[in-house]
């Protein structure tokens, strides 16, 4: 038991250690990094990849509660569509450790095409994408808490940490008021929904949209079209899900011209979806479509039958509750 406490103790230590070394690297161009988004018109668009991705996403969560207004790119994603989401106005902040994540650094050139100005949160400001970037901002670590030094563990700390350093100025900055917060935080209403299941919400029987991986690709566009709930789930012939397609998919796909004709249910579908069951909270259903950047997601027994859908407009209230508190 001791060595499990010393261990432990150790791992907060060193991830302390390496939070409180950034408060010497906070300069000039933090402070450049603060007046542009400040300033600008557009959206912070923050990309990642891995494990910076996720912490990327939590950042994007607080700057958009706390009124700065934020989007998660992902990088493989903007490269096959999700590139038409950033305008010239928006900011770009990339987040790598290493700096030399060949998925996000092969997406700069063309944020920088659209206009957009780069900021990087890096380890290492030697990298290729501080080379990339307008403003470099430092979150390099001593050393990571893994004992093999492999997994992030410590520079995923101080990313994050200084993503709050960035939205916690931003708040003083833009003088935002708990009033405000509470206008975009309306919980009695949007706690009261979170606090079923999501046997309250899901559609079933004719609202399922599904087609067996024999069908034909028109066949599935039909399917998708006729609830219009962007998705259709492949079953096999018990019913049981094996795949999905989205309104995605396919748009992708009819980018590959004469060759979309002759492909099959299997060459679009994403096998073994994401799934929750009626009994799963709907707060849990909601972190897990935030998680992975979905909206909707199939409902099955504990043998995998589908037994329903489930799309976020279900969760929110399809109109009732709004996220700017009007």
């Amino acid at each position: 038991m001791e060595t499990i406490i010393k261990e432990a103790k150790e791992v907060l230590n060193i991830e302390a250690e390496g939070i409180l070394a950034l408060t010497e690297r906070i300069n000039d161009d933090f402070v450049k990094m603060v007046e542009l988004i400040f300033n600008t018109s557009g959206r912070l668009i923050i990309g990642g990849i891995g494990k910076s991705g996720i912490v990327g996403r939590k950042i994007v969560a607080t700057l958009n509660s706390t009124g700065t207004r934020s989007l998660f790119l992902h990088p493989v994603e903007a490269m096959h569509g999700d590139l038409g989401m950033v305008c010239k106005d928006d900011i770009f902040l990339a987040l790598s450790n290493s700096g030399e994540t060949d998925e996000l650094n092969i997406l700069l050139p063309s944020i920088r095409n659209i206009g957009c100005n780069i900021i990087a949160f890096t380890g290492n400001t030697k990298s290729t994408l501080a080379g990339l970037s307008d403003i470099v901002i430092d979150v390099g670590v001593a050393k990571e808490a893994c004992p093999l030094g492999l997994a992030p563990t410590s520079s995923t700390t101080a990313l994050l940490a200084m993503g709050d350093a960035l939205a916690v100025v931003l708040i003083n900055k833009k003088h935002f008021k708990s009033s405000d917060f509470k206008k975009i935080h309306p919980g009695g209403m949007l706690g009261q929904r979170l606090s079923k299941k999501v046997s309250d919400f899901m559609m079933t029987g004719t609202h399922i949209p599904k087609i067996t991986e024999e069908a034909s690709i028109f066949s599935a566009v039909n399917e998708i079209n006729r609830p219009e709930l962007g998705v259709v789930f492949i079953t096999d012939e018990n019913d049981l899900v094996i795949g999905i397609i989205t309104d995605g998919d396919i748009r992708r796909a009819v980018t590959q011209g004469e060759r979309f004709f002759q492909l099959r249910i299997s060459d679009l579908m994403t096998k073994d979806p994401i799934t929750v069951s009626p009994e799963t909270p709907a707060y849990d259903a909601l972190n897990i479509m935030e998680l992975h950047q979905i909206t909707v997601l199939p409902v099955t027994d504990n043998k995998n039958k589908v037994l329903g859908i489930l799309h976020l407009h279900d969760i929110l209230g399809k109109g009732d509750f709004k996220f700017n508190g009007s």
